[in-house]
């Protein structure tokens, strides 16, 4: 079933078809067509209060419609108008406006009354309000004589306005002679009334020209009253009370509004310290979103007050001192405001209808009935019509019905006025909405496609979609009353072709109208929030996806306005780019894709951040002694928040132009109590820190010189030291000018003796840092104390500090010295403490002094070179480490204090036993011959003994780096030279060579040479020659070059498979004992590593043995070797590396290659 609109005879009837919407006198919502015969509407009118401007004309609008075109006429207060017994006064052509010449002639004041319009034509007439003129005024203040007005500060004061009675009312406000508005406050505001309230005044209210200004709006006029003058006197205290109202006057008073104007209740309270006004509903709450304060919480505003606000309305005024309250009691009236508005009605013959008026106020209006401006009840009679109540009910109506009806609504606070015809036709149905329309539609979005119709009786009204006129069924579509068609989500498939049809008994009318559904409009990649530091660049961009039959134009805007007109900005397709970004370009920034059918917007802030302003309108009070408060204004944060305030100092007396730093505040907070010293004239600045940095500071405070007064402190670092044997040096830090507190600093400098029973002896010296006092005895404890004063007193009684006179050299020697020899490099002393009366000064320690006796053969060529130990504090004993064996060693003991040494003890004579030798000092072989060698030597440099006899050891080395069978030999101490005979030929030997003492085997020096070549064997070779020039021998030796060469691979690679020859493998094939290993105190041999190659030796090598002196026992620890002497020691208290050179190994034993084959050696092997 196609979805219908269809009317009914009566409105108690419901839809019988799912599918069909019913409605009753639905033509009330319907536009008469103009063409159409019709009673008169009123379509335009001059407010009811109309307020002229008496300097210009009056005009007095009416305007209406209707069929045939109403004629006009007017009342003035109540009594018919005729506008053609007057000259000035005109009526438009066509229409019931009128026009008052009074610029020409005339004044403003003759036509000040109440004006009614009444439109009329065959079918009724209609009437305007009644128009109420009168003429604006804007009167001038009243000339009077006003008196200046002294009080003392901290009284309240009220400067009265009293404007005269305008015209509208006007606006007030106060200014001064500059034109300047006077600043407001909490303590300082004006009232409804606007008259200017003080809660309590200061000196600086003080001035000539306090002046009211009143606006009067309508006639763009100002008027001034008179200047007031006040002067406010400074009184030395000010007495605090508790607050009082200024305005209202009592505890209680009441208030009055109407419904939807605003509702303003005012307290005004005056006290000190400056009262602060809270409100309180006292039976319900404030209104959230309608609630507002005014003139710093001093007014509370309602707006679009209603009867549920009524009630009682709190104000508190409160201070330190105590609290009062006022209560205000509301009462909302109400005007009459409609319910329901009677609406024209259209009806056909011999149908029912209903016109209803139904207002509301307070008190509840009256509701009166007009027909055609007459009251109904002295109307010509009309049998289709009924009144009951706020109702007109009409039944069977006829041509003779049609007229226009006015309802009345009234209460003392106003009136509703309201025309509604009954105009009654017979129409057959017409489409008004033109033919073949086109929609376009975003898809997923409602269309609306209208069937504006007209008939009477009203017509129904069916949809079709398409060319076969499918139904349209109401699952899907919602059919509104006034004809339109509604597809709440519009689809792809909803494209096509609609029909609307328009039926009742007198015809019927049809209308197409075409559908085209379109792709939404997307931003795919909106503009991103952006925080950017001052000077750089910003880009934002913005993707925008549409319907291809669409072209969408892209606007960027900056806080909902347009982008600035700067260079800096460019837009190109997707992008907007700001450059050297500024403060000014921080906002809103929106992207806009427009289409004719939709545009889709998306924002994205940028916060331009940068280091805070600096702070601005330093101030200082509660300017007391030791501190004073500081308080200013923060500058612009830079979208970035502070963290913290930095308050720096300037003391201008004493370092002008240097700041230090004060105290640091958290960025929350804008005053600080600053701690302050006396007698400093002070200038503050602060500077703001948030995450990108600092502020420059703001410009410095005024000056404040603080009071001078006796000094906090004292002097720090005070001592006593004696810079010679009969004084005392009092030395101090002195206090800085910051820290004198005032004019005169000095010192009052005392001592007295620590132990006696002396009186302190004082003197006062000028501000310096040392005081000597002389005559005192040596080294003598003293009590001392240092305390400043200046002009204003003295500092806090300073606690006594130690100190000593001056010291002198001891005058005793350590007795009893005793050395105990620990082995050869190692000595230890001990000695008897001397009196500590005797040591004269602070004990340093004891020093060893100490030398090797020398030859009179080397005692004539140099100096003999002392050695000194210091041993810390009170030690009575001490090791000397580092001694030369075999050596005599004298040595003496003396005490030092901070004044030098005191005189030496007795010397002692001591000797250290043998050592082992360093090496020998060279190694030499020379006249090689065929089956000998001779090597010459010098002795070692140190022989740390007496050299018993030198041991030499030497091996053979074949061409492959294998070691032969060692030989040992010893020689005689007193040999320099040895010569080596029956050695093999063209052999290289490798010789270990070193000394002996009773103590042990010195360190081993190694040396290599060669005997001579058989000179038979080389004829022989030089005979060879001759055949290796022969092609088949060279043949020869090259294929046997290549044998050996494989083998050699072969042997290689199954040594680093396998790993040499075990050296015990060969010390088993050869029992010679000359050949078996050494034990190891006997200097055993390892593998023979090259010396040219300086390779390791093999694994399972054995290193030779250090033949050092091992570390006997002794009861000292590290601490006994004394302070003052270089050099590492062993254990044994020997100088690490003391002769130290360069050692080689000990021959290795076997004849076992340290190293793999060479196959250069093979080849010269085997040639």
């Amino acid at each position: 079933m196609p979805l219908k609109i269809m009317p009914k005879k009566k409105c108690s009837s419901a839809g019988r078809a799912p599918l069909m919407l019913f409605l009753c006198q639905v033509m009330s919502a319907l536009e008469v067509p103009l063409d159409l015969v019709q009673p008169p509407t009123i379509t335009q009118q001059s407010p009811k209060d109309y307020i002229i401007d008496p300097r210009e004309n009056i005009v007095i609008q009416c305007e209406a419609k209707g069929k045939p075109p109403p004629s006009f006429s007017w009342t003035q207060n109540g009594t018919h108008f005729d506008i053609d017994k007057d000259l000035l006064v005109t009526m438009k052509p066509g229409s019931g406006t009128l026009t008052i010449n009074i610029m020409s002639e005339g004044k403003a004041e003759t036509y000040e009354g109440v004006y009614q319009c009444t439109a009329r034509n065959e079918r009724g007439a209609a009437v305007s309000n009644n128009i109420v003129i009168r003429p604006s005024r804007s009167p001038l203040w009243t000339k009077e004589k006003l008196e200046p007005i002294t009080l003392r500060s901290g009284q309240s004061l009220v400067l009265p306005c009293r404007p005269p009675i305008g015209l509208p009312p006007p606006i007030i406000f106060w200014m001064d002679n500059s034109f300047q508005r006077l600043p407001q406050s909490e303590r300082v505001s004006q009232g409804l009334n606007g008259d200017l309230y003080f809660s309590n005044v200061l000196p600086e209210d003080t001035r000539e020209d306090y002046i009211c200004y009143a606006r009067f709006n309508h006639t763009q006029t100002i008027q001034q009253k008179q200047p007031i003058s006040v002067k406010v006197i400074s009184a030395k205290s000010h007495r605090e009370r508790p607050p009082t109202f200024l305005t209202p006057e009592g505890n209680a008073s009441r208030k009055e509004e109407l419904r939807g104007n605003v509702l303003s209740l005012e307290c005004i309270a005056e006290g000190l310290p400056t009262p602060v006004i809270y409100w309180i509903k006292e039976d319900g709450t404030l209104p959230l979103n309608r609630t507002f304060y005014r003139n710093f919480k001093k007014t509370l505003q309602i707006v679009q007050v209603t009867e549920a606000d009524s009630g009682n309305y709190q104000c508190i005024a409160k201070n330190a001192l105590g609290a009062i309250h006022h209560t205000i009691s509301v009462t909302v009236k109400a005007a009459p405001y409609w319910i329901i508005a009677p609406q024209n009605l259209v009806l056909s013959p011999g149908e029912d209808g209903t016109l209803i008026c139904r207002a509301n106020g307070n008190p509840k209006p009256r509701i009166s009935w007009l027909s055609n401006g007459v009251p109904i009840e002295i109307a010509p009679d009309d049998p289709s019509r009924k009144i009951d109540g706020d109702t007109i009910i009409f039944s069977n109506v006829q041509e003779r019905s049609s007229a226009v009806y006015q309802c009345n609504a009234s209460n003392e606070y106003g009136y509703l006025l309201a025309n509604a015809f009954v105009n009654v036709l017979a129409e057959p149905p017409r489409i008004l909405t033109p033919a073949n329309t086109l929609y376009q539609v975003i898809s997923n979005r409602p269309a609306l496609l209208d069937c504006a119709f007209f008939g009477s009786p009203l017509p129904t009204i069916e949809w079709f979609k398409g060319a076969k006129g499918s139904a349209l069924h109401e699952d899907i579509y919602v059919l509104h009353e006034n004809g339109t068609l509604e597809i709440p989500v519009a689809q792809k498939d909803s494209t096509g072709t609609y029909t609307c049809v328009a039926r009742n008994k007198l015809g019927m009318a049809t209308n197409d109208v075409h559908l085209e559904i379109k792709d939404p409009t997307r931003i795919i990649k909106q503009p991103e929030y952006a925080v950017v530091q001052r000077g750089n660049t910003v880009s934002f961009e913005c993707k925008v996806k549409h319907d291809h039959t669409l072209i969408p134009t892209i606007t960027w805007l900056k806080d909902h306005g347009e982008l600035p007109s700067d260079g800096r900005f460019t837009v190109d397709k997707d992008h907007l780019v700001v450059a050297d970004v500024n403060d000014d370009d921080g906002g809103t920034y929106t992207c806009v894709a427009n289409t004719t059918l939709d545009n889709v917007s998306a924002s994205a802030v940028l916060s331009v951040v940068d280091v805070p302003n600096p702070p601005f309108d330093l101030e200082l009070t509660d300017q007391l002694d030791r501190s004073v408060q500081l308080s200013w204004t923060p500058g612009d944060d830079n979208n970035s928040p502070i963290t913290k305030f930095i308050i720096e100092y300037e003391d201008a007396m004493h370092e002008p132009g240097l700041w230090h730093h004060q105290t640091e505040v958290p960025g929350t907070q804008t005053t600080a109590q600053l701690r302050l010293s006396p007698y400093v004239n002070y200038s503050f600045r602060v500077m703001a820190v948030n995450n990108l940095g600092r502020s420059l500071p703001s410009q410095a405070s005024e000056q404040y010189l603080t009071k001078a007064a006796e000094p906090d402190k004292n002097p720090t670092a005070v001592e006593g030291l004696g810079s010679e044997p009969d004084n005392l040096v009092i030395t101090w830090k002195p206090l800085n000018g910051f820290e004198s507190n005032g004019p005169g600093l000095q010192y009052k400098v005392s001592w007295r003796q620590k132990d006696g029973d002396d009186e302190w002896t004082s003197v006062v010296v000028a501000n310096v840092s040392k005081y000597i006092v002389s005559g005192t005895p040596t080294f003598v404890p003293y009590l001392i104390r240092v305390q400043a004063l200046n002009d204003a007193g003295f500092a806090p009684e300073p606690a006594a500090v130690m100190g000593h006179s001056g010291e002198d050299l001891p005058m005793v020697a350590p007795g009893n010295v005793r050395v105990n020899v620990v082995n050869s490099t190692l000595a230890e002393v001990h000695w008897d403490p001397v009196p500590l009366k005797s040591i004269r000064g602070h004990l340093q320690g004891y020093r060893i002094y100490y030398w090797k006796a020398q030859s009179s053969s080397t005692r004539n060529r140099r100096h003999i070179e002392k050695k000194i130990l210091t041993f810390q504090g009170s030690k009575t004993h001490g090791m000397l480490p580092g001694l030369e064996p075999f050596s005599h060693y004298t040595l003496n003991v003396r005490v030092a204090n901070g004044k030098g040494e005191g005189p030496a003890s007795p010397d002692r004579v001591f000797s250290t036993p043998e050592g082992v030798p360093s090496a020998p000092s060279s190694l030499k072989i020379v006249n090689p011959t065929l089956d000998s060698l001779t090597l010459e030597w010098e002795p070692p440099s140190h022989p740390n003994g007496i050299l018993i006899e030198y041991t030499l050891k030497y091996q053979p080395i074949n061409s492959t780096h294998e070691l032969g069978p060692l030989v040992d030999l010893k020689i005689p101490a007193n040999k320099t030279r040895w010569t080596l005979k029956n050695l093999n030929f063209s052999t290289r030997y490798k010789f270990y060579f070193y000394a002996q003492t009773a103590a042990g085997s010195g360190s081993q020096i190694t040396e290599e040479a060669i005997t001579t070549v058989d000179e038979g064997k080389m004829a022989m070779a030089s005979r060879q020659v001759d055949i290796a020039t022969q092609g088949w021998f060279i043949g020869l030796m090259c294929a046997v070059a290549l044998l050996i060469l494989i083998l050699l691979i072969v042997c290689f690679i199954r040594r680093n498979k396998g790993g040499k020859y075990p050296v015990k493998e060969k010390e088993d094939a050869h029992a010679d004992p000359e050949i078996q290993p050494m034990k190891e105190d006997d200097g055993t041999f390892g593998e023979y590593s090259d010396a040219e190659d300086h390779k390791p030796l093999k694994k399972g090598s054995r290193t030779p043995s250090d033949r050092t002196v091992k570390k006997e026992d002794s009861d000292d620890s590290l601490v006994d070797y004394g302070e003052g002497v270089n050099g590492q020691f062993n254990e044994d208290g020997s100088f690490i590396g003391q002769y130290s050179g360069k050692k080689e190994k000990e021959p290795a034993e076997g004849n076992e290659s340290s190293e793999a084959p060479s196959p250069v050696n093979a080849m010269n092997s085997f040639v």
